[in-house]
């Protein structure tokens, strides 16, 4: 894909070519439907949509997106995936987000840091799934 339009600067650049060599996805492809974020179960306890964090990768906004916890909230139940008209694997975008911010060391959970509310308030399959993917 040529960025030369967007007039991105590397760092910006870098951070869409990165995600979409880790996931294999084409970012672009979407174009905003929404489907994902309307099937996510767990979209209530995101910051942001599963679509408004595509966009931001699509923006090249590598500081917000690493900062949401829209995919470290995902439990990869492929929900978004079955659904997207564009047939792009967005559980795949979700695990490639996840997987460069352990890369870049950008955040990690200690679980004992956890607070009692949130742990109340979290589904345990989140809890579970993301200790898996954020303690490693």
């Amino acid at each position: 894909m040529s960025y030369e339009y967007l007039k991105f600067g590397k760092e910006e650049k870098d951070f869409i070519a990165k995600i979409e060599e880790i996931s294999g996805q084409n970012i672009y492809s979407c174009y905003q439907c929404g489907k994902c974020s309307a099937g996510c179960v767990f979209s209530d306890k995101m910051d942001i949509t599963v679509n408004q964090l595509i966009h931001l990768i699509q923006l090249g906004q590598k500081e917000k997106v690493l900062k949401a916890n829209t995919h470290w909230v995902c439990s990869s139940c492929l929900t978004c995936s079955v659904r997207c008209p564009r047939e792009i694997d967005v559980a795949a975008l979700m695990e490639a987000v996840r997987e460069y911010s352990l890369r870049e060391d950008y955040e990690k959970v200690i679980i004992s840091e956890i607070s009692k509310e949130a742990l109340d308030k979290l589904p345990n399959i989140a809890l579970v799934s993301n200790f898996r993917k954020k303690t490693g």
